[in-house]
């Protein structure tokens, strides 16, 4: 019985209150609320009696109430679909951290693509009266947008452009004009393009730089489409590419890095093809598994600290300027030259 009895008290334990704070220190409890918000008029020495007696009994502001009281919160949503994959967890990782430095609190929303599910993960978001939303995939319908713009949230876009947001994008279009570039310099004109019937932005835009500028040139470009872009679509990728031994690419482009590492494994496992001497591979982000030894992949860098900068700095500005017009910033990205292509000795980048 007193064992049950100490479990239910454990459980029952209430967090440290701004009034035990005042008690302890002896001081009302408005002046505990005062020297702990920014600004605020208090003396040096009642601050320094309810520092101790703070640190004494554990006690922390809470923000959530401050926020709902001031109806503001610093909570920040992330909408992100299969947030473990890929480039997109280094993102969801860069922007947390840049996130948290900034004073705000993330909250990761797990989406799917339809309008229903980003709908009801904007109503969540406004619910708990998040600041601002930052979607990093998926497609936001019109709602979305308006939904936002009503609630005069801030909304930013990483990696497509939605009218009415401000959008981070990578130059998707110029590199994959450089990997077209590239190859060509190695002499090398029948290409490969290895991509994903999920169409998004980015896949589209690296697919028409890539077979623009090929084509320009005059090389031929065959297309291998997984049903997504990661590990499993590259193998997918991969079986069409290289289903016709005497019709086969010589060097090719992936969308993504996952996508290039499972066209790497089905080349190494069903083709007596040699990487990089009889085919050069070339692939996208630059994600760590990039440079193992099993990959030595080289990959166009896009750098997610750099975006997530970019995002935050959007924000802050949006914030500051609620009626200017939506910004569109555009980052380059940078070859990583490895082992998994060869490199002409006439190539510049």
């Amino acid at each position: 019985m007193k064992s049950k009895n100490k479990h239910a008290s454990n459980d029952d334990k209430q967090y440290v209150s701004a009034l035990q704070v005042a008690k302890h220190a002896g001081v009302s409890r408005s002046a505990v609320s005062r020297a702990f918000t920014p600004g605020a008029s208090v003396s040096a020495k009642k601050r320094e009696k309810i520092m101790e007696a703070a640190e004494a009994l554990g006690y922390q502001v809470n923000d959530l109430a401050r926020g709902l009281l001031a109806r503001k919160s610093r909570l920040v949503g992330l909408v992100v679909t299969n947030p473990e994959l890929g480039y997109r967890s280094h993102l969801v990782a860069a922007l947390t951290k840049a996130l948290i430095h900034r004073g705000s609190v993330p909250i990761v929303i797990n989406t799917g693509r339809t309008e229903e599910e980003l709908v009801a993960a904007q109503k969540t978001l406004f619910g708990y009266r998040a600041e601002a939303t930052i979607i990093l995939s998926g497609s936001p319908p019109s709602s979305f947008v308006d939904l936002a713009r009503r609630n005069g949230q801030p909304l930013i876009v990483l990696g497509r452009s939605e009218t009415g947001a401000d959008d981070v994008n990578i130059d998707n279009e110029g590199a994959g004009r450089e990997a077209a570039r590239f190859f060509l310099a190695d002499g090398i004109k029948k290409l490969g393009f290895a991509g994903a019937l999920s169409g998004t932005p980015t896949t589209i835009e690296r697919e028409y730089g890539f077979r623009h500028e090929a084509e320009l040139h005059g090389a031929t470009v065959l297309t291998g489409n997984g049903q997504n872009s990661d590990y499993a679509g590259g193998q997918e990728a991969a079986q069409q590419l290289f289903a016709v031994e005497s019709d086969r690419p010589d060097a090719v482009f992936c969308v993504n890095d996952l996508v290039a590492f499972g066209l790497i494994d089905y080349v190494r496992k069903h083709t007596k093809l040699s990487i990089p001497e009889d085919l050069s591979i070339v692939g996208f982000d630059d994600i760590p598994e990039a440079s193992w030894d099993a990959y030595n992949l080289t990959t166009f860098q896009q750098d997610a600290s750099t975006m997530a900068a970019h995002a935050v700095a959007l924000l802050d500005r949006r914030q500051a300027e609620p009626d200017r017009p939506p910004a569109h910033e555009r980052l380059n990205t940078r070859l990583i030259l490895r082992g998994s292509a060869r490199i002409p000795g006439s190539y510049k980048s």
